[in-house]
């Protein structure tokens, strides 16, 4: 293989993975270490030029993120953990988003294949 390929191939695998990763950490109430992947498939598919479509969903995703850690930030009375503080409807539309954005990146990735 040569760089370019290879280069290609672990960004889009890095944000693949990071993208599954954040539905499990949120679920599993680790949501703030969920911060890592989402900051991963932000710069991922920011550096990728193959779908402008994808560049929304990993923008959709950060804003749902970022909206329950900034509630859990200013708030307050802040809970413990950003898990405890967030509410069940913002976590469900996070852990929709990043499935969102794994099946996104799943079909750019066979179309670019055929």
């Amino acid at each position: 293989m040569s760089t370019p390929t290879l280069r290609r191939d672990s960004r889009s695998a890095t944000i693949i993975v990071s993208a599954w990763a954040v539905p499990v950490l949120v679920i599993g109430q680790f949501a703030m270490m969920a911060v890592i992947p989402v900051v991963l498939v932000l710069v991922g598919t920011l550096r990728t030029t193959r779908g402008r479509a994808l560049h929304w969903w990993a923008g959709a995703l950060t804003l749902a993120y970022a909206t329950p850690l900034a509630v859990w930030a200013i708030g307050p009375d802040r809970a413990p953990s950003l898990s405890k503080d967030m509410s069940p409807v913002l976590a469900a539309l996070i852990v929709a988003v990043a499935i969102g954005v794994a099946i996104a990146h799943h079909r750019l990735d066979k179309k670019s294949a055929a």
